[in-house]
């Protein structure tokens, strides 16, 4: 009895150790560099918009705080100077104070005199080429925001093209042959979606910053508007 139960394991064990032994060895977790050079060469031109999309965020983002830097008395100072007469340091103030307020304040005392109309209309020159220059170069984040998603979509096509050429060449539909048409297509997809989010977000966060100080420039100005329209002391 024993004798049998031994010659029937016999054909199960060596069963077992055929299993074990076919069950590939678990290969290391591949790194995000490696993953990202499966995408092949279409990340090259997303690498590129990358590095565009971060260099003009932040240049502007400098920008942009720099123009929306206005010191709390500014104002005050102002008034103080053209109720009392002292337009010439008033003048100066505004001169040595490097922000869009600023400037639209100058070319207002400059215009003292003159109708309110004509004041109004100088100053709102001014604010628009202030509001020019803080948009500027800003359309490259939408830009991008647009086209890096399409990059990726070519990516996947490029993917596609990959894949059927593989089959077509081996003649076998196997996952070693679809495995770098899959890499391809997937990478250079999320890779596209990823970099257009981050553009769009960068985007939409500049523009906010700048319609605030937009709105610091329209209070400052009627401010300003205001303190022509008092009496001097």
């Amino acid at each position: 009895m024993f004798h049998l139960l031994q010659v029937a394991a016999t054909p199960i064990a060596d069963t077992l150790h055929k299993a074990v032994t076919a069950i590939p060895a678990v290969e290391e977790k591949i790194s995000m560099w490696d993953m990202l050079q499966k995408g092949g060469f279409i990340m090259y031109p997303l690498y590129f918009l990358l590095v565009l999309a971060l260099f003009f965020f932040f240049e502007r983002l400098i920008a942009i705080r720099k123009a929306s830097k206005i010191e709390p008395n500014f104002m005050r100072i102002i008034r103080d100077n053209i109720l009392t007469g002292n337009i010439s340091a008033a003048r100066s103030l505004a001169k040595n104070t490097p922000n869009p307020v600023a400037k639209m304040i100058d070319k207002g005392l400059q215009r003292i005199g003159k109708p309110i109309d004509a004041i109004e209309k100088s100053m709102e020159n001014v604010g628009k080429l202030e509001m020019y220059n803080m948009e500027r170069n800003l359309s490259v984040l939408s830009l991008i925001a647009g086209i890096a998603p399409m990059f990726g979509f070519l990516g996947t096509i490029v993917g596609m093209v990959q894949l059927f050429y593989g089959i077509a060449s081996t003649g076998e539909y196997t996952l070693n042959t679809i495995a770098g048409g899959i890499y391809t297509k997937m990478v250079t997809s999320a890779t596209g979606l990823i970099i257009g989010l981050m553009a769009y977000v960068a985007y939409n966060y500049l523009s906010t910053q700048i319609d605030k100080t937009a709105n610091k420039m329209e209070v400052a100005s009627a401010e300003f508007i205001d303190i022509l329209q008092e009496p001097t002391k």
